[in-house]
């Protein structure tokens, strides 16, 4: 079992930053593939961002270019640098990690482990 708990939300108004954590229980294997999706109200669940067990990373064409995925295997934490913040990013943020070496993806069905979720919310 891994539990993910996820840190660093809050409210921010348009055009400001913010850097969500998600920090693990246990031991992360640096190959396993890690990923930050978002659920805003009467929405399903989007991918955002997600690195790959080989380091390589995705985003979701809404946020390329404003958001980073970064992870520190040594600390044990999977982070999201969130610049240039828009309205339609307010949602809950997840972070969720597979213990396998796959490409990284934005398909929340390959993903096993979830962790709670932290509030975004933008502001005008």
């Amino acid at each position: 079992q891994c539990q993910l708990q996820e840190f660093g939300g809050g409210s921010v108004q348009a055009g400001g930053s913010l850097r969500l954590s998600c920090a693990a229980s246990r031991y992360i294997d640096s190959r396993w593939a890690m990923a930050w999706f978002r659920q805003a109200p009467g929405e399903g669940r989007e991918g955002v961002a997600a690195i790959g067990g080989d380091g390589s990373t995705i985003y979701s064409d809404g946020v390329k270019g404003r958001f980073t995925i970064s992870k520190d295997n040594a600390e044990r934490t999977l982070y999201l640098q969130m610049n240039s913040l828009k309205l339609e990013d307010t949602a809950i943020y997840y972070c969720a990690l597979v213990p396998s070496n796959i490409r990284p993806s934005l398909v929340p069905s390959e993903y096993n482990y979830w962790g709670q979720g932290t509030q975004v919310t933008v502001s005008s």
